[in-house]
């Protein structure tokens, strides 16, 4: 097999970058709505408050990827403590630093990778692509229960 150029690589890359930063500018932009004192807000009572549920997003972005498909962590990170981020703008630039090193691993990836097949250590299994797309996903179904939390806290939620 030939080896891949550096469009090709781009091309495959971004396939996955662009789904992917378009729902993190969605997710970003409901972030950007909430006001410091809505964090503990808990929209019943066995739910995660927002700040909760916006370091999850966090936690599983890094440990499915750094435990589960790069397994370079020995087990999947402990959940973040609210207390070490009391502001809108602690938990955005959480999301940050944990979602750039998730776009600095994608551009190390050729399309072989992408086909590779993975066994995380839960023992999920299938191409790499596969389980970035529920890195997406997952991202994506969070974001709507910000938007919801959002019309409950009667704001206006994300219109995507």
């Amino acid at each position: 097999m030939p080896q891949e150029s550096a469009t090709q690589r781009q091309r495959q890359r971004l396939r996955l970058a662009s789904r992917w930063d378009h729902i993190r500018a969605g997710l970003v932009e409901t972030i950007g709505w909430l006001a410091d004192g809505e964090l503990t807000f808990r929209p019943y009572p066995t739910a995660w408050t927002v700040r909760e549920l916006l370091l999850h997003i966090a936690q599983e972005e890094r440990g499915e990827r750094d435990y589960g498909i790069r397994q370079t962590l020995a087990a999947f990170p402990e959940a973040y403590d609210p207390a070490a981020y009391p502001t809108v703008t602690s938990i955005q630039v959480l999301l940050a630093t944990v979602h750039a090193a998730s776009v600095a691993y994608l551009d190390t990836l050729a399309h072989a990778d992408l086909v590779r097949t993975i066994e995380t250590p839960w023992g999920a299994r299938g191409p790499l692509q596969d389980l970035l797309e529920h890195l997406i996903e997952h991202e994506t179904h969070h974001r709507g229960e910000l938007s919801l939390i959002l019309g409950m806290l009667g704001k206006s939620g994300l219109d995507a």
